[in-house]
């Protein structure tokens, strides 16, 4: 199991620090993307926290592109001190790899945040940075993840509660998330002959978010 040297005390902090201990370890695998590792997974999350901050300062985002897009989003907004709330200001595409994405006018602000951003800051939820810190904990003792750890994760439910709860604890833990596209169902003789595949556990992630 992964040591922690460290007590990341924010969700910014979690993410700098495995990237800095874990630079090329794979940390995200999608068809679009191919695999990313940790430092460059540091990268595109900063990149779009960047264009955030450069064209606006909203309290709360949201993106659902059902894409790998969305989780970076979400990275970028526990990076930025923002809320993830779909009530939040959608993340305009131009951010996430477009013009906007890497925009150095939100490097300032961005680095700020590393002065603003505290344990007592509201992420999701109507949970901070330090409640989901201390869940993160509690959960990767029960799950015993590390970054030898490799799941599989239908990207069709990169928006439902549980299978995010799972991203956070594969950063947590250092492992490897792979959103995979769910095969279309087999028909006809296809039906008998195909081999079950393994689904994840949602079981443990059930309850994550609850206040």
């Amino acid at each position: 199991m992964l040591r922690h040297c460290f007590m990341a005390s924010t969700l910014r902090d979690l993410l700098i620090q495995r990237a800095a201990r874990l630079q090329g370890r794979p940390a995200l695998t999608t068809a679009d993307w191919g695999t990313l590792t940790y430092a460059q997974l540091r990268n595109r999350t900063e990149g779009v926290a960047l264009g955030l901050l450069a064209t606006s300062s909203p309290s709360a985002i949201f993106s659902s592109t059902r894409t790998a897009w969305d989780w970076a989003a979400e990275l970028a907004a526990a990076a930025s001190g923002l809320a993830w709330d779909p009530a939040g200001q959608p993340v305009p595409p131009e951010v996430l790899g477009g013009p906007h994405f890497n925009n150095q006018d939100g490097r300032g602000p961005y680095h700020a945040c590393e002065h603003e951003l505290t344990e007592a800051t509201p992420f999701s939820g109507g949970l901070t940075h330090g409640e989901l810190m201390l869940r993160l904990r509690r959960l990767n003792t029960t799950l015993g993840w590390d970054h030898d750890t490799r799941v599989e994760l239908p990207l069709a439910r990169l928006g439902e509660p549980a299978l995010r709860a799972a991203l956070w604890s594969l950063l947590y833990a250092g492992g490897h998330a792979v959103l995979v596209a769910e095969a279309p169902a087999a028909q006809g003789l296809l039906a008998r002959f195909r081999r079950p595949e393994a689904g994840w556990d949602l079981e443990p992630f059930s309850g994550f978010w609850t206040p």
